[in-house]
């Protein structure tokens, strides 16, 4: 359903450096810039772009929104946690975990970027 995702930075090397270690925690490669200066990451058959907002004005966050990043293992979801709170990330929520989300069991870990953007790495254990 979704081709892309494209989030607004007021840093954008301090927000390629986040992003490069999260996506490759899961072994995305880093991410590189266009002609406008966006940052854009391609794995697994998604695109995430980073860039400052094109009309200006100051990069926020979304209050009640969150962007959701498949992990293939619980390992893989820790490991994606660790390296965003190691590069500029603050974790929120609950501590990485499985939730009963409805009756199924999800492994959530959440995090904010360095703008504030929330995260959350999910694997649903089978």
């Amino acid at each position: 359903m979704f081709s892309h995702v494209v989030l607004g930075a007021n840093d954008v090397e301090k927000s390629k450096k986040f992003y490069d270690a999260l996506i490759g925690a899961t072994g995305g490669k880093p991410g590189f810039a266009d002609d406008k200066g966006r940052i854009i990451y391609m794995h697994n058959g998604g695109m995430l772009l980073i860039t400052k907002p094109i009309n200006g004005e100051p990069a926020c966050h979304a209050n009640g929104g969150t962007i959701g990043f498949k992990m293939a293992s619980t390992a893989e979801a820790d490991a994606w946690h660790k390296a965003g709170t190691e590069n500029g990330g603050t974790t929120c929520e609950d501590a990485p975990g499985i939730r009963d989300v409805g009756g199924t069991k999800m492994y959530l870990a959440y995090l904010r970027d360095p703008d504030g953007n929330k995260l959350c790495g999910m694997n649903i254990p089978g």
